[in-house]
């Protein structure tokens, strides 16, 4: 059995002190931050090597950095250090950017220099004591911990562990699954049985959140600093939100499960949920949290052994499964039946795009051009199984 180093999250139930304590560790963090974000756009480079000698020499003349603890001061700048390489380096990843104390969710991260576990409670740098709950035991001595709050005022303690790798149940040789994602619903296969349904749990509380928005606008005064009627009203708008997310979380959660479970191969169509916020079906593919479910599925795939392959998503759709004869126009979002004029093959519109994921992946390809290329047997009578 081989060994895996994973995160174990659990609630933390600080304090007056201790919550005042990690919010004024979280300002000196996010000084430090933004300090850095501003050497780098003055056109210095801040490695974490010239952050750690400078944040030595600072706090030799700042009594409130010395009231912090330098292990977090000293992630900090690490974690800003690599966010900054990685943005040469990785496609895609802009520049870090300022923390602003307004928009921006605490964070700390601790090594295993800044905290210990005593008598069932975590016990940070410079004396912060804060009872866990302990919804299950930790696997190994944690390496680090990072303290977080989410947007409704909850804190919460992600521990890096490592621990043994369970084995994955052993799945029928041979078996297959293509995915396809949409709006009307979210994931379609090409077995009906593990399908994800859209739950609509945003849409379904639509109204009560857009209540505590309004009580919240009506709450927030001008030329003030907030009340305390106004960040109960904004709390109360958070928890709603985040209750609906936790749902979709936990339902893609237990889908993902299902199919790894069952299937050796999956194909996942490498859709990017950017694309439908440009559309009429922004707020549904938003509620949907497509790209939390397509997340979920190649983790836990890759960590079971699975093979997954990301399918290029151009032309999934106007393909045929059958005869893999390409439609010569696009396709419109209300067009939902697929309609194949070189067979005469008709299907669902999604069911038959995941049944394509399956064949190009099987093919050993990530995209449709591929297999039309390279597989002529395909495209002249090799028939997908459907």
């Amino acid at each position: 059995m081989g060994v895996e180093v994973v995160r174990y999250n659990y609630r933390l139930r600080p304090g007056s002190i201790a919550e005042h304590a990690l919010m004024q560790e979280w300002h000196r963090c996010r000084f430090l931050w933004n300090e850095a974000v501003h050497q780098h756009k003055a056109g210095g480079r801040p490695t974490f090597g010239k952050l750690a000698t400078q944040l030595t020499e600072a706090r030799k003349r700042s009594s409130w950095l010395r009231d912090g603890s330098q292990v977090a001061q000293q992630q900090t700048l690490r974690t800003y250090a690599q966010a900054l390489e990685a943005s040469f380096t990785v496609k895609g990843r802009g520049r870090p950017r300022g923390k602003s104390w307004k928009t921006t969710s605490p964070s700390l991260e601790y090594t295993r220099r800044g905290f210990r576990i005593r008598d069932g409670r975590l016990v940070l740098a410079k004396g912060v004591s804060i009872p866990v709950v302990w919804s299950r035991e930790l696997p190994s001595e944690p390496s680090s911990v990072r303290i977080t709050r989410d947007s409704p005022g909850h804190w919460y303690a992600s521990f890096v562990v490592t621990r043994e790798v369970e084995p994955a149940p052993g799945a029928p040789s041979g078996s297959g699954i293509g995915v396809d994602w949409g709006g009307a619903r979210t994931a379609t296969t090409t077995d009906e049985r593990f399908d994800l349904s859209y739950g609509g749990h945003r849409k379904r509380c639509a109204a009560e959140p857009a209540k505590a928005q309004r009580k919240t606008a009506r709450r927030r005064g001008k030329g003030h600093p907030p009340s305390k009627g106004y960040r109960r009203a904004r709390t109360h708008a958070a928890k709603i939100v985040t209750k609906a997310a936790r749902r979709n979380r936990h339902e893609a959660r237990v889908w993902a499960k299902r199919v790894v479970d069952n299937h050796e191969l999956i194909a996942v169509e490498d859709f990017r949920p950017r694309f439908l916020a440009r559309s009429t079906m922004a707020r549904q593919a938003a509620d949907a949290a497509i790209g939390s479910a397509k997340r979920e599925l190649i983790e836990r795939g890759r960590r079971a052994g699975r093979k997954v392959v990301l399918v290029r998503p151009a032309y999934t759709t106007m393909t045929c499964s059958r005869c893999f004869a390409r439609t010569k126009q696009r396709l419109e979002l209300a067009e939902r039946i697929f309609r194949c004029q070189g067979c005469g093959y008709i299907a669902c519109r999604d069911r038959n795009a995941a049944r394509v994921v399956l064949a190009v992946a099987e093919r050993g390809h990530t995209g449709v051009d591929d297999v039309g290329q390279s597989d002529h047997l395909l495209r002249v009578g090799g028939a997908v199984a459907v």
